[in-house]
């Protein structure tokens, strides 16, 4: 698996199938209509050393990956948006 920057207006969120955090995340995208690809870390290897690589070390989810190639640990739905655009 290649981790590359997603197309504008959509984002790649990073979770874990028991993560409360990533559930919560997800709803609010979809109530908010922002398309977003999902990568489970525990199925993927090279998905989970890139989360550790952004969050020094561990593996913490949801990481979301922004089309700028910027990424964040956790955000807010309004900060989703905001750099979504």
């Amino acid at each position: 698996m290649s981790i590359s920057p997603p197309d504008a207006g959509t984002v790649t969120m990073f979770t874990t199938t028991w993560c409360g955090y990533c559930r919560r995340l997800k709803s609010q995208l979809d109530r908010a209509g922002i398309p977003y690809a999902e990568v489970d870390i525990e199925a993927h290897p090279d998905a989970a050393e890139f989360v550790m690589d952004v969050n020094s070390g561990n593996q913490t989810v949801p990481t979301v990956l922004f089309p700028d190639g910027s990424a964040a640990t956790n955000p807010s739905l309004r900060e989703v948006q905001s750099r979504v655009g």
